[in-house]
């Protein structure tokens, strides 16, 4: 036979209908080659040949594997709902016969579609939400460098905090210092003090820092070297 007949009767073959996203998808969902192959085999059948029922010698004769194994391959597909032998009865001998039913794979790939559909918009959901987290930080970043960037001092702290904690600061953390210098009216060396006595004690956090500051404001420090004199009699017991 020529190439040119062989394609000619290749074409008369004809196609089988098998849908791109379970040949895609068909190992996300479960399904080994064997299974993928054997409904491939069972869609042929029943589309070229008009066979919904054929035998496990007739689906084994065109595939590598043993008959023990299609029989594993059909119950695991049958377990997993993704095939059924169904039986109906013939309108017009009356006979009762079986017959494969693939309408399970079909539900299956619609339902892991609709699935694969809600990941992907709660992926993109959780990008947006992230973007959106990440501008909303950087926005109050900005916000807080050009309110304080008045005085080469309130500049200076904010940076120095920075490089203490090793990261950029939070919108809330932006906020604390605001209200430290704002509503509490602590002076910034003594912020800067506070900033200082934390990173000794290796305790460089917020908390620390504002229990430091309310210690020092009940005890009437209002200076750095008043500062520097308590913790010194803090920490020799005096």
């Amino acid at each position: 036979m020529s190439i040119g007949n062989g394609i000619l009767l290749a074409l008369r073959e004809g196609s089988v209908s098998i849908p791109n996203l379970l040949v895609q998808n068909y190992a996300k969902l479960g399904l080994a080659e064997i299974d993928m192959m054997l409904i491939i085999h069972l869609v042929a059948f029943k589309e070229k040949e008009n066979n919904d029922f054929p035998t496990i010698e007739e689906i084994q004769m065109r595939m590598t594997a043993s008959p023990e194994r299609v029989i594993q391959s059909i119950q695991k597909l049958m377990s997993d709902g993704w095939i059924t032998i169904d039986e109906d009865i013939d309108p017009e001998s009356g006979i009762q016969y079986e017959h494969y039913n693939i309408t399970g794979v079909y539900e299956k790939l619609s339902e892991a579609c609709a699935e694969f559909y809600r990941e992907r918009q709660q992926l993109l959901m959780g990008r947006r939400e992230s973007e959106s987290a990440r501008a909303e930080v950087a926005a109050a970043h900005a916000e807080f460098h050009d309110d304080r960037a008045g005085g080469t001092s309130e500049a200076n702290m904010f940076v120095k905090f920075e490089t203490e904690f090793g990261r950029p600061l939070s919108p809330m953390e932006c906020e604390t210092i605001s209200g430290w210098l704002d509503q509490d009216k602590y002076a910034e060396a003594l912020i800067l003090a506070a900033l200082k006595e934390a990173v000794f004690a290796g305790k460089v956090h917020f908390r620390y820092i504002d229990r430091i500051l309310l210690e020092w404001n009940r005890n009437l420090v209002r200076t750095p070297e008043q500062a520097k004199e308590y913790a010194a009699r803090f920490r020799s017991g005096g």
